[in-house]
């Protein structure tokens, strides 16, 4: 599974894989990356970890949603 983290860029927000020099994707407002990251993730396997504007993370999503390792029966 891939990881990739939103977080503040110089102009915006960026997309950015784990490990990677350089942004998949960029956008000005965080809710333009948010789309922008669940079509770039579409029939991907990954982790995706939001960001604040402090650096701390805000949420984290998996796609597609079926490969949560954290959603268990019981």
């Amino acid at each position: 599974m891939d990881n990739y983290h939103i977080t503040p860029a110089e102009n915006g927000w960026a997309l950015k894989k784990e490990g990677a020099g350089r942004a998949s994707k960029t956008a000005t407002t965080k809710a333009e990356i948010i789309e922008l990251a669940s079509e770039f993730l579409d029939g991907k396997t990954a982790s995706l970890k939001i960001h604040k504007e402090d650096g701390s993370i805000q949420e984290e999503r998996t796609y597609p949603r079926r490969a949560d390792p954290t959603k268990t029966k019981g």
